[in-house]
């Protein structure tokens, strides 16, 4: 990883004995063998800081983890330990981006679905209060216990046909004000025909003559709608929400949300990123898809990324990460950066 710092989970002398703890030494070459032979012991939920020697990461952070032992034994205590001290030594150390295993899962034996739904709640606490992009590096989807139930349940309806109904006429409400706290208003549909008065109808025809084709552009031109930044800003006072608080729900980090308030007018995020601020926000279907079409995105329902996001919003499921670890299931982009 192209990072800041990696973590290693060691034991206490730190000699590289097994699994991560070998790959990164052997990595990294002798001069952290004989680095970490100067070291005292390192104690259990504890982490040291070294040189990343011949590694692309400026630094290696080590922790000793726990055994595992049915849980009964302060292993959940030592895990976090482990994770948090890693943490602090990452931000001390001034760096920007650090990459963990899933500690202690492996010759330690401690359960893979545990340890990462422990690792992702001690590293969100932990971000809530610090500036730092943290990555989890899974060996593979058997490290992902997702749930069964739930799987089966997006696998039906992502294979749904759940195409829209069809509509012959539709009338929209006039556009609100952006700074109006009601919802949106939905488009409503008529199936049947309405008899017109012979003034109406013959004002109608008049409304229906175009005006011309360069006018008719510049006005459209000056009605255009907010931007995706000024849009998402509004929502975010809307919902009482500050900065810091929406793009880290968000799984966003603070460069892309920079660029979100130097350039409002030009800057265009990824589908991704702004699926991610409307699950932060906690916005229904119809709110995300305006937000979307702010940036030039919808949900559609051809695709499975869309759909998967559609099934969560639906049933006002707005926990990121679990979305993300079905979206990984799926094999889909996860959201966020």
């Amino acid at each position: 990883m192209r990072v800041d710092a990696i973590v290693n989970t060691t034991n206490a002398e730190m000699t590289g004995y097994s699994g991560v703890d070998k790959a990164v030494h052997a990595s990294a070459g002798k001069g952290l063998d004989e680095f970490c032979a100067r070291l005292p012991s390192l104690s259990l939920g504890s982490a040291v800081i070294t040189p990343g020697f011949d590694l692309y990461a400026k630094y290696i952070i080590h922790v000793s983890g726990p055994v595992w032992r049915g849980g009964l034994y302060g292993e959940s205590v030592l895990l976090k330990s482990c994770y948090v001290e890693a943490l602090k030594r990452a931000v001390e150390a001034g760096c920007e981006t650090v990459a963990f295993p899933l500690i202690s899962s492996g010759a330690y034996g401690y359960p893979k679905d545990k340890v990462l739904k422990e690792a992702i709640e001690i590293i969100t606490d932990f971000l809530f209060d610090n500036e730092l992009t943290v990555y989890l590096c899974v060996y593979d989807k058997a490290s992902y216990e997702f749930s069964k139930e739930l799987f089966d349940d997006i696998r039906d309806f992502i294979g749904e046909d759940i195409s829209e109904p069809p509509r012959r006429f539709s009338v929209r409400s006039p556009r609100r004000s952006r700074s109006c706290a009601a919802p949106p208003v939905e488009e409503s549909c008529f199936e049947a025909s309405v008899a017109l008065p012979v003034a109406a109808s013959e004002a109608l025809s008049e409304e229906k003559k175009s005006p011309p084709l360069e006018q008719s552009l510049k006005d459209y031109l000056k009605n255009t709608d907010k931007a995706f930044a000024y849009k998402l800003f509004d929502l975010i006072d809307k919902n009482g929400m500050t900065d810091v608080e929406c793009y880290k729900k968000a799984n966003v980090d603070k460069k892309t949300f920079s660029k979100l308030k130097c350039h409002p007018d030009t800057y265009k995020p990824s589908k991704q990123t702004a699926v991610a601020f409307a699950i932060a926000l906690k916005l229904n279907i119809d709110e995300t898809q305006d937000l979307l079409a702010s940036a030039g995105l919808t949900l559609s329902h051809s695709f499975i990324f869309d759909k998967i996001i559609r099934y969560f919003i639906q049933k006002e499921i707005y926990d990121i990460f679990t979305i993300n670890e079905a979206l990984f299931e799926f094999d889909q982009v996860l959201l966020g950066c």
